[in-house]
């Protein structure tokens, strides 16, 4: 006959699945720069029109949908067989997924609300004031000297997801014209990785692949002669821009960036960058913000001056991206804050850095 459990016992096995539980939330957690949770096909959407009402000054732009006609009283309407539910029927520049960019661009396609486009509803409207000064990849400059040397960085992460901290480390690794990075995050063993290896020229990183992995992996890989980028998820193929980045490794030519002209330092600034993440591209816009003292948790508690740069969200379920880019670091990131729709959020703080040729 067996006897009851011991209190001891019955604590233990509850402890462990409450352990088991949390490590299965990593799969949840949000990289350095962007969220397997969000990299998913994009949501079906109703597109509403822009339209300027004439008898309003040309500085006010109205949303106007579009009214179906109405159907005769002897005649049975037919419900359309591919109508979205109405929770979803947002407009396409509010809200959304971070949606995969077409494989060529159509001269004749009504371009979407970007804020890193030319062709954005900021031309239609005054009240929206343009950044102080934008650098696109054509006109940003990068020189290959100023990106840091091999170097192992480790932080210290929350999360109100967790009810304890997390671990994470950025791994950086130059060797003459290619480099590797590698970006880990979790505990116990369970941890979620991203990697990016490519090459080094005279405009700074040329990514080659890119992986997301927790179990299973994701990746997106480079054809830069063919102008495009494949997904082993087997969404859409994406073209290439001058400049594009990856989601690791846009955190080292920020740096680089940064670290090459002191007028990309300025508050205001904005550099664009297209961002190819695991299952789609996007761009990125960065606006550069004050210098912030932080004090970070290392032992002893030490203050590091750094650049604040936010991302801001474009769509409805677009993070937030707070970085603060250190020159005692070589503008790489002191502190990486994610925040989601939500309000979720991890904050990655650096405490420590391991030897300069891991």
């Amino acid at each position: 006959m067996i006897g009851p459990t011991s209190p001891r016992k019955a604590w233990l096995m509850i402890g462990m699945v409450v352990l088991v539980l949390h490590l299965a939330l990593l799969r949840s957690v949000p990289l350095a720069l962007g969220s397997a949770k969000f990299d998913r096909s994009p949501l079906t959407f109703t597109v509403h029109t822009l339209a300027v009402d004439s008898n309003e000054t040309p500085t006010k732009v109205k949303l106007q949908p579009k009214v179906p006609k109405k159907t005769p009283l002897n005649t049975a309407a037919k419900p359309a067989a591919t109508a979205p539910p109405q929770a979803s029927t947002l407009p396409l520049a509010a809200g959304g997924s971070e949606a995969p960019l077409p494989v060529a661009a159509s001269t004749d396609t009504a371009p979407t609300t970007s804020l890193a486009s030319t062709t954005s509803v900021a031309q239609a409207s005054s009240e929206v004031k343009p950044p102080k000064q934008a650098f696109q990849p054509a006109n940003a400059k990068v020189s290959a000297e100023a990106l840091p040397g091999s170097i192992k960085l480790l932080y210290k992460v929350k999360s109100n997801k967790f009810p304890y901290h997390l671990n994470a480390e950025l791994l950086w690794t130059r060797q003459e014209d290619h480099y590797a990075a590698n970006f880990r995050v979790g505990v116990l063993g369970q941890y979620r990785v991203q990697t990016s290896r490519g090459a080094v020229n005279a405009a700074g990183l040329l990514p080659e692949r890119f992986s997301d992995k927790y179990r299973s992996e994701v990746a997106a890989h480079f054809n830069w002669p063919q102008g495009k980028v494949t997904f082993s998820a087997n969404t859409p193929d994406v073209l290439l821009q001058a400049g594009a980045q990856d989601r690791l490794s846009v955190l080292i030519q920020l740096a680089a960036m940064l670290a090459s002209a002191p007028a990309q330092r300025a508050p205001g600034t904005t550099i664009t960058l297209q961002t190819i993440g695991p299952r789609d591209a996007d761009a990125w816009l960065f606006t550069v913000g004050e210098v912030e003292n932080l004090e970070m948790p290392s032992e002893p508690v030490s203050t590091v001056r750094a650049i604040k740069m936010t991302r801001k969200p474009r769509q409805m379920y677009d993070q937030t991206m707070e970085l603060w880019m250190a020159p005692t670091l070589n503008y790489l990131p002191a502190r990486i804050r994610l925040t989601e729709a939500n309000d979720d959020f991890v904050d990655q703080m650096w405490f420590a850095t391991a030897a300069e040729n891991p």
